[in-house]
């Protein structure tokens, strides 16, 4: 029995320096007993390898380390992929919603950092992004806030991913983008 816990322990040691994780919320609830209050804990966790994969959970405990602990598992087993741009930004603008929350992620050229808030702020910093601009607009509470910013995440595609859903080539689909900026540079 003592072997397998220390192969589980090695191996999560392995795992761990892969992955960074950002501790967003924790939350303190009690319950009223007969003998006084009883204390729990929630713990929101953001974990992401800094080079596109990202993901969040959240875990409850009657102790802070072991809901952080539970989050952060759950964070790891829901993990996605996320395209960027030159490794750094994202590819386009895009929105995000869950319940009364709504997020707006633009992508920012070179040296301009991370300018968003909060829990916002940890998804793209696990992420791996160092230039975007976000705004979160409705709901303040911070697990709807990442939730809206996870949906906005899933729907980016890169254009390697629209030239394969077309049928057509990378090339193709730059040169259209680029035609248009080029015609009005000439009127």
């Amino acid at each position: 029995m003592a072997r397998d816990d220390n192969r589980r322990g090695g191996r999560d040691r392995d795992e761990t320096p892969e992955f960074a994780d950002r501790l967003v919320a924790i939350n303190r609830v009690s319950k009223t007993v007969k003998g006084g209050k009883r204390f729990g804990f929630a713990a929101l966790v953001v974990v992401g390898d800094q080079k596109g994969r990202v993901g969040f959970g959240k875990g409850k405990a009657k102790e802070v380390p072991e809901a952080i602990r539970k989050a952060t598992e759950q964070a790891k087993r829901q993990m996605i992929r996320v395209p960027l741009r030159e490794g750094r930004t994202l590819h386009h603008d895009m929105e995000g919603r869950h319940g009364a929350g709504k997020v707006v992620m633009r992508t920012a050229p070179t040296g301009t950092g991370i300018i968003a808030g909060g829990p916002m702020r940890a998804v793209f910093e696990m992420l791996g992004v160092q230039d975007v601009v976000a705004k979160s607009i409705g709901s303040q509470n911070p697990y709807n806030m990442i939730r809206a910013t996870i949906d906005g995440l899933q729907k980016e595609a890169s254009p390697r991913m629209v030239a394969q859903r077309r049928g057509k080539k990378v090339a193709d689909i730059l040169q259209r983008d680029a035609k248009p900026a080029a015609e009005k540079a000439e009127a």
